[in-house]
């Protein structure tokens, strides 16, 4: 083994991306893969080499880490910048060394002059994250549907009230596809921003795998002519005792209205020979189940944290979101690790704007900077963080003015991995 002051953490060149491909294929325990120069060109060309960071123990990248720009709706519709971390990867052979911890303070730092708000990402193990200052600011949770018990009218036809639900292809999605993202993401937070690459990989003009299989698309048109939804799905191919026993995998489903929504499962549902539809990952209160006259035909299957957000910039993080109470709080937040939120801060807030600025006043609440981000979107409750003792309440009550200023009616969401 050698010993880890000798192994260089830098960022890429060109001549080093198949190397650092290998090795991101080496820790996601994926086969590695053999490109030729053209096809490892297009295959990274969305590949920043000045924010991609690679471990090299000689000649060899022994870990993998790779940040991107990106816009993260907050309460009330606005976004911030985020610092996006993804591939993150250290070979088995090199755990232990202070690897990650390397590339995490290279990233962070550089992140925070740059202006980023917060840092984000989605965690494949839950430990592993906390201790550089993430919380987990957004869950997620996936149904099966058990189609003949929803108690839906199987000779349904369609929306009844003028809207239509339509088949269309990748070409089609591509072109309706991120003007209705947008309006989603003005209106969830938790949602971030989707670029020309994604819709071109997720419709298959672009693919990172050697064979794609085209999914179904379907397009939900108010009466209006309006396009509200669009979902994507796959369907196997299960017959036994000459029954048709098919399950619909929706890839992804987006809406800007519940009619829409309603709709497009309704449609999954209505599908001849479709017997079960898997929703994906949806917001952890989805009103999916209630779409049906019987809400147990819908089972959760998975539940889980999704985004994590690290806090960089304390003052426009609680600036950029809105309030729908009035209240002050004075917050103290610890950051062992880069020291990049610490300090005590007064937010004061209400309907009409929030004012946050550094102070010397006794903190009401004492928090960790992960514990924050888990607040911040509103899906965690500061009195449930005083029961577990993860917050301190220093005076009797600031937990509930917490609650009453940062919660919010619905759950934050995040529809993307990335």
């Amino acid at each position: 083994m050698s010993p880890s002051q000798d192994i260089v953490v830098r960022t890429l060149t060109e001549d080093d991306k198949a190397d650092w491909i290998r090795a991101l294929n080496t820790g996601f325990l994926r086969p590695p893969e053999t490109w030729s120069g053209q096809e490892l060109k297009d295959r990274t060309a969305h590949i920043d080499p000045a924010r991609t960071l690679g471990a090299f123990d000689g000649d060899r990248c022994v870990a993998t880490f790779r940040s991107f720009p990106q816009r993260l709706t907050v309460v009330g519709g606005a976004d911030v910048p985020a610092d996006a971390i993804s591939n993150v990867t250290v070979s088995p052979t090199h755990r232990r060394r202070g690897l990650l911890t390397r590339m995490m303070a290279e990233d962070l730092a550089a992140a925070r002059d740059r202006g980023d708000v917060v840092a984000t990402l989605i965690a494949a193990e839950y430990p592993i994250y906390g201790r550089y200052g993430f919380g987990p600011a957004t869950w997620t949770t996936a149904w099966t549907i058990d189609v003949p018990r929803t108690g839906l009218d199987s000779r349904w036809s369609g929306p009844a009230d003028g809207a239509r639900i339509d088949l269309v292809d990748g070409s089609d999605v591509r072109e309706l596809g991120p003007e209705l993202h947008e309006r989603l993401r003005r209106v969830q937070p938790g949602a971030v921003d989707r670029d020309e690459r994604w819709w071109r990989l997720n419709t298959g003009e672009r693919s990172l795998v050697s064979s794609w299989t085209e999914p179904f698309y379907a397009v939900y048109r108010s009466a209006a002519g309006e396009v509200e939804g669009l979902v994507s799905y796959e369907s196997d191919d299960n017959w036994h005792d000459k029954q048709p026993h098919n399950t619909a995998d929706v890839n992804w489903l987006i809406a800007t209205t519940p009619a829409a929504e309603r709709a497009l499962w309704h449609y999954l549902c209505s599908i001849d020979w479709i017997t079960k539809v898997k929703t994906g990952w949806r917001a952890p209160d989805d009103l999916l189940p209630h779409y049906f006259p019987d809400p147990r035909a819908a089972r959760v299957t998975a539940q889980a944290d999704w985004l994590w957000v690290r806090i960089l910039d304390v003052v426009r993080a609680l600036e950029a979101r809105t309030y729908a109470g009035t209240g002050t709080l004075v917050l103290e937040i610890a950051d062992r690790w880069g020291g990049f939120a610490a300090g005590r801060y007064r937010l004061d807030a209400g309907p009409d704007g929030a004012s946050c600025v550094p102070t010397g006043e006794d903190g009401d609440l004492v928090l960790d900077v992960a514990d924050l981000a888990a607040l911040w979107l509103g899906d965690e409750s500061a009195v449930r963080l005083v029961a577990l003792g993860r917050v301190v309440e220093q005076r009797k009550g600031a937990a509930a003015v917490a609650d009453a200023l940062l919660r919010t009616s619905r759950r934050p969401w995040c529809p993307d991995l990335f």
